[in-house]
């Protein structure tokens, strides 16, 4: 019966990863840019990230629900950031030599968790998985049992890994299929990061 927890953060986890979003981008595009081996370390590190959220949001759900409630300016921030960042790549010009200097100085575990960790709306949907989960038969709180606790958070860190694994191996086909694949893919992910932005904002009105 113990190992439904780990089914639960497994699938709430997966629930959560599969909308497009930042860490999901970067390991498409590390993925056909550079190689699978670099992408799986953006996966390891957001998935140290994933867990850290949803941690964090069941150990104060409630505050967290009520603090992105009464600041939106953050979730508009976000939004902005995530718009800017589209418009940016969707215009930039590829430049190898570029490339190749950063490829020296950027940590690809740095990025993954800094992307993971820095995305208000998975924090919002842990807070509210919390809460769809605590109104089932299932209660999931800081005082359940260790083995309880820690089969969750496997789980939220597993499911969040093979989600990035299925982006990274679906990268990798449609990089066989599509040849010049890299000439297009700041402007695929420009235009990708922009509609994220967009359903963001929507969103912000909608609730």
């Amino acid at each position: 019966m113990i190992l439904v927890y780990l089914l639960i953060g497994i699938f709430a986890a997966i629930i959560g990863a599969l909308p497009l979003g930042a860490s999901n981008i970067a390991v498409i595009n590390t993925t056909v840019k550079q190689n699978a081996k670099k992408a799986f370390k953006i996966a390891i590190a957001a998935g140290i990230a994933e867990v850290l959220l949803s941690y964090y949001a069941l150990h104060s759900n409630v505050i967290v629900k009520d603090f992105f409630s009464n600041n939106l300016w953050i979730q508009i921030i976000a939004a902005l950031l995530l718009c800017a960042a589209g418009i940016y790549l969707f215009f930039k010009k590829q430049s190898e030599k570029a490339t190749k200097k950063r490829k020296i100085t950027t940590s690809k575990y740095a990025t993954g968790f800094f992307l993971g960790i820095l995305n208000p709306p998975v924090l919002i949907y842990w807070v509210l998985a919390f809460g769809i989960i605590n109104n089932s038969d299932i209660m999931l709180s800081l005082q359940s049992s260790f083995s309880v606790l820690f089969l969750f958070f496997c789980g939220v860190y597993l499911g969040k890994l093979l989600t990035l694994y299925f982006y990274s191996r679906f990268s990798l086909f449609i990089k066989d299929k599509i040849h010049n694949i890299s000439l297009i893919i700041n402007k695929v992910t420009g235009i990708l990061l922009i509609v994220i932005a967009f359903v963001q904002a929507i969103k912000l009105y909608v609730i």
